[in-house]
């Protein structure tokens, strides 16, 4: 696969000389808010963050000086009319809150930073940019929602909807020059907007997802290149979406529709006179369904008829006399915000690598991969030709496509030909899941040139990479990542290929915190810690799906409890402080309402799921009935429960709430008492009916009484070892502590036999019966086919947790977070001879690259500057140890030994470490 990124850096160089070398120090990667030079915020107090690159070590910043221009040209002649913060003595560089004028409407802002090392002063002479966008509603009053809200000829209302795109125009007449134009749009549900026939940006299937009864989102781009004087031509497409939902007048009991699509939009200019304009949507704009895309739905496909192309509709001078005149439509209802994440993009591409023809006459193409988005088609032949593409996950014995497992999602795009030459096709308002397309009405005999897969997902950034000496667990890694960036969609989901695809909670309780060691999710997370915030009731409940496009509001503790445990991966993995005290008093809420409602005899009396897609007694089965293979509800909320406050404890520190503290800690020690007076065994020395889950729970937890925590955890060690034969007997609940806590007991050579099975169950099976990506059940490949998506995130537990924290030795130290300080201790005795990982932590890339043989062991190790790491060495003979070919002691003298472990403290810089073993 060839992958693309767009990532936008700033590079601020320092040449200091000695007379040995010459050094390069750099400060790279400005960012406000988490993203590159963002357009439209709608934080007036932003956070300014930056990363310093060196090639030598022990780079510590010693303090910093920012400047913020409402120009380039000020800020270039050194004039911080918006702020200037004065030389800050301060190691902080990350999510520095800006403290200069108040920022309001449309204000631009340039800014740079001088950072002052103990190497020397970084000058800065390149600088990063962000605008705020439109901070009231009453300043898009008089911009006015525009749409069309009834159906075409061809249009339906049913399980299957159909809905036509919905195009737009509008010429304008700019009567001087432009200096600077931005376009602030709200296309509902999906939109692409287009200038002079030229489309604007690069994102695809924008804006992302949200209840839009609780706030919409608009994009920002600036489009002064784009604008002439003269004439001029706005243009959209609006597409259906999550908007116009894929199922209609079907359970609206259940499934949320927000009416037909339509737009809002402002066209900002500023003439070099001074001179300002405003350009909005009002009745104006002419509008028509009767384009080539006939039909755009996220379950069943998109149908485009080429012969019914409107050349030239988004340039100047195109006849749209059949057009009809926009009607003025209710505004969507939520709270309009500025979007403060990446849209989706085509992030890379795949090419197929066989086509076969089958006895019906159509043709199988397959891409090799599970994989997310959508195909690009290149073909000749005559107009009204009609070629159909149906896509799945998988084939039958016979290779044709299953497609019993994509329930009634019909997953199938039609292009009708216009005849004119080589015509090269793509959908633009749908994406699939799949790596098989059976391809029918094919004009000529189709070959693997004329299609490409193009790879779908959010614009974040791949931060990590895993390689070991297992082939099972490398590939394990590989599925892990097609899975989960195929799941980013403006939102995390379950599912991309059926039926469903919706942001369930549960799924992410764990599972967040290992996705962001892959990618950059911070931005993502923080946007969908905002659904989950909004789609709270008025009483303090939660959904298990949120945004909540479908209804489900039934309470339990260990799907909506990922409301928190999402809120502490971002600050313990990039150090946001600020979305904990965003989210604190919604958090806060949500746990009083549990307690208030469900707390019975100090124990949480509310379970829906138990522990869910634990391995059942039979192939066949989705989910076991046999009682000793399920784990107590009461058990599973009660150890939830009590883990979620400890971590609102820690909260409530951050978000000045330390009054809610003792209640907390109140409720801990009751719930621990009780829980420990039902559910623990202690003549047997298990809890339950001990199962793995019910025993891992309180010992991750801390729940188990001091002098018993080494029975029951051998008790759960002979369950998984001699039980369960070194198997996964776990579901989605256990399996999230399941590795960490076998390896920080003292077992990781165990943990290692689960993560590199290759029978069944485990994730090694999966890989063995073709998997390249990361089933929902352990047993997808037989289990009744309404229930076994072959491209899902949830069982993965927290074995990429396990993967970077225990194998590769990178951790963020929970006292300084956001990898301030790294926690460097690998399980070199695990059973793998060697593992090279790296992770771009928000201050900058952290390598760990091991090997090991009998009696040695070479660990390369890489810390970025400004941070430092804590390395913990498998051996107590100092004299045994070269760091960079020094002896230990020579290297340095502030190193301890702790358990049989030599504990050194190193600095920014790249090392190699030396070692014989015993």
């Amino acid at each position: 696969m060839k992958k693309f990124f767009l990532h936008l850096t700033l590079i601020i160089t320092l040449f200091t000389f000695s007379a040995q070398a010459q050094t390069k120090i750099s400060v790279t990667n400005l960012q406000c808010e988490m993203l590159n030079n963002p357009e439209g915020i709608d934080v007036v107090q932003p956070r300014l963050s930056w990363q310093i690159k060196s090639d030598v070590s022990d780079v510590k910043q010693m303090a910093y000086q920012i400047m913020v221009a409402s120009t380039l040209e000020n800020l270039n002649a050194n004039k911080a009319d918006l702020w200037d913060s004065g030389k800050v003595t301060s190691n902080e560089s990350v999510n520095i809150i800006y403290n200069g004028k108040k920022l309001g409407d449309r204000q631009n802002a340039f800014w740079k930073v001088t950072v002052f090392t103990n190497k020397g002063e970084i000058k800065s002479a390149t600088t990063a940019h962000f605008s705020i966008g439109i901070l009231t509603y009453a300043d898009w009053k008089s911009t006015r929602w525009i749409g069309y809200e009834k159906l075409s000829k061809d249009d339906s209302v049913s399980q299957y909807s159909r809905l036509s795109a919905r195009y737009l125009r509008k010429e304008i007449d700019l009567k001087k020059q432009v200096k600077s134009a931005k376009v602030y749009i709200m296309g509902m549900g999906l939109y692409e907007l287009y200038i002079n026939g030229n489309k604007i940006g690069d994102q695809v299937l924008a804006p992302v997802p949200t209840d839009y009864t609780k706030n919409v989102k608009y994009n920002v781009f600036d489009v002064t290149s784009q604008l002439k004087e003269g004439k001029n031509m706005l243009g959209t497409i609006l597409g259906n979406g999550r908007f116009f939902a894929m199922r209609q007048d079907y359970k609206p009991y259940k499934i949320k529709s927000f009416g037909f699509p339509k737009m809002a939009l402002q066209l900002f200019v500023e003439y070099t006179d001074g001179t300002k304009d405003i350009i909005r949507t009002d009745d104006t704009w002419k509008l028509t369904t009767d384009g080539p895309i006939l039909s755009n739905n996220e379950y069943d496909g998109e149908e485009y008829d080429a012969r019914k192309e409107m050349k030239g509709w988004a340039t100047t001078n195109f006849d749209d006399k059949n057009w009809v005149n926009a009607r003025y439509v209710q505004e969507p209802g939520g709270f309009y915000e500025a979007q403060m994440m990446p849209n989706m993009k085509i992030m890379g591409e795949v090419k197929p690598i066989s086509i076969k023809a089958t006895a019906k006459g159509t043709y199988i193409l397959d891409m090799g991969q599970n994989m997310v988005g959508w195909l690009q088609l290149k073909v000749k032949g005559k107009s009204g030709d009609q070629i159909t593409m149906k896509f799945a996950e998988s084939l039958q014995a016979d290779g044709s496509l299953y497609i019993a497992n994509l329930r009634d999602a019909k997953t199938t795009d039609v292009y009708t030909l216009k005849g004119e030459g080589e015509e090269i096709w793509e959908p633009r308002f749908i994406f699939h899941g799949f790596r098989f397309i059976e391809i029918s009405g094919f004009p000529t005999k189709p070959t693997l040139e004329n299609f490409v897969g193009k790879v779908v997902y959010d614009d974040i950034k791949t931060t990590g990479t895993f390689e070991s000496s297992d082939a099972t667990m490398n590939q394990i890694f590989k599925n892990a990542w097609w899975g989960i960036s195929g799941n980013y969609k403006g939102m995390p989901i379950d599912c991309p290929q059926r039926n469903e695809r919706q942001p369930w909670l549960g799924d992410r309780t764990t599972g967040a915190y290992g996705e962001s060691f892959l990618f950059d999710n911070q931005t993502l997370y923080a946007k969908w810690l905002d659904d989950i915030k909004n789609s709270q009731t008025q009483d303090g409940g939660l959904p298990d799906v949120a945004p909540a496009f479908w209804r489900y509001y039934g309470d339990n503790v260990t799907w909506p409890g990922t409301y928190i445990t999402v809120g502490d991966m971002l600050y313990q993995q990039f150090g946001d402080a600020e979305v904990i005290k965003k989210q604190y008093p919604s958090m806060k809420k949500w746990m009083m309402y549990m307690e208030e409602n469900y707390l019975k005899d100090n124990l949480m009396d509310k379970d829906k799921y138990g522990d869910w897609c634990v391995p059942p007694e039979s192939l066949e089965l989705i989910r076991s009935k046999d009682p000793a293979r399920l784990t107590d509800g009461q058990l599973l909320s009660s150890a939830f429960y009590y883990q979620l406050l400890g971590i609102m404890k820690k909260f409530a520190k951050i978000a000045n709430a330390d009054a809610d503290i003792a209640h907390y800690d109140d409720l801990t020690t009751r719930i621990k008492k009780a829980f420990n007076a039902k559910f623990l065994n202690t003549e047997k020395n298990f809890y339950a009916n001990n199962t793995v889950t019910a025993n891992v729970l309180p010992l991750a937890f801390g729940m188990v009484p001091e002098n018993l925590i080494d029975k029951v955890f051998q008790n759960m060690v002979h369950e998984v070892e001699v039980t369960k034969n070194g198997h996964i007997s776990t579901g989605v609940i256990g399996t999230q502590f399941l590795m960490r806590t076998l390896t920080n007991f003292g077992r990781g050579n165990l943990a290692y036999k689960l993560a590199s099975n290759k029978t069944y169950p485990s994730w090694g099976y999966m890989v063995e019966n073709g998997a390249t990506t990361i089933w929902e059940l352990w047993n997808g490949n037989t289990a009744d086919p309404t229930m076994n998506s072959q491209n899902h995130v949830m069982l993965l537990g927290d074995l990429m947790i396990w993967y970077y924290e225990n194998m590769a030795g990178i951790k963020s130290n929970p006292e300084t977070p956001g990898f301030k300080q790294i926690i460097m201790k690998p399980d070199f005795n695990a059973g793998l001879t060697f593992v090279n990982a790296s992770h771009e932590s928000i201050y900058g890339l952290i390598k760990s690259d091991w090997k090991k043989t009998k009696n040695t062991l070479e660990w390369k190790i890489t810390i970025p500057a400004n941070s430092s790491a804590v390395v913990y060495l498998p051996t107590a003979n100092a004299s045994s140890v070269t760091v960079n070919k020094q002896k230990l002691a020579q290297f340095s003298s502030s190193y301890k030994t702790e358990n049989n472990n030599i504990v050194l403290t190193l600095e920014s810089g790249s090392y190699t470490v030396n070692l014989r073993l015993q």
